[in-house]
């Protein structure tokens, strides 16, 4: 199993990173959550990792903090409940989820893309005791909170990186055009573009 890396950070394109290890370019999925921590280009940096084997591929995915991991792994065991499913709640903001889930309100959830009502009331059900815990968390560390990303025109990136976590071409545009204010990055708007689809 491989846990952590640590190495340099060559590519973003979210949901995609690429992180080379002594001559090792490891390809990683990550939240958006994980995005906005992240440094520049050609920086170093580490990341906890969840390595997901499955009969026609292995699946590595990198996380900020063991925190965030932990809260990823919960989410996979929820039955209906896949890792594009997960990377998509962590991206839209913990604290929006907790809220849903708090306020069992399963409707903003599917909102989503790939949950359903069934899918939604049963992350309620089954996440509803650790939530407490995960206010706690999200209080208390410091790489789950929100960050100042480097500026740049990404709205294509943005678009392309919302399909990528499920949302149909035309849904995905008219989400980042919602949210689209010249300067921020692409890590940044689809933040917002996920965030926004949980706060309607």
């Amino acid at each position: 199993m491989i846990g952590r890396l640590r190495g340099v950070l060559i590519e973003k394109r979210p949901p995609f990173l690429l992180l080379e290890v002594q001559g090792v370019g490891y390809e990683l999925e990550a939240p958006m959550s994980t995005f906005v921590k992240l440094p520049g280009l050609q920086k170093e940096t580490h990341l906890y990792t969840h390595l997901m084997v499955r009969e026609d591929a292995h699946l590595l995915f990198g996380f900020i903090s063991e925190n965030e991991r932990r809260l990823f792994r919960a989410l996979i065991k929820v039955n209906g409940v896949g890792a594009k499913m997960a990377l998509a709640i962590l991206s839209g903001g913990l604290e929006e989820f907790v809220r849903c889930v708090q306020q069992s309100d399963p409707a903003r959830l599917t909102r989503l893309p790939g949950i359903g009502k069934k899918t939604a009331e049963r992350l309620i059900v089954e996440m509803r005791d650790r939530v407490l815990q995960w206010d706690e968390e999200l209080a208390s560390d410091p790489h789950l909170g929100t960050a100042e990303t480097a500026p740049g025109d990404g709205v294509a990136d943005a678009v392309a990186g919302l399909i990528s976590l499920g949302y149909k071409p035309q849904e995905a545009s008219r989400n980042i055009q919602a949210v689209a204010i010249t300067g921020l990055s692409t890590e940044e708007l689809i933040r917002r573009a996920l965030r926004r689809t949980l706060q309607e």
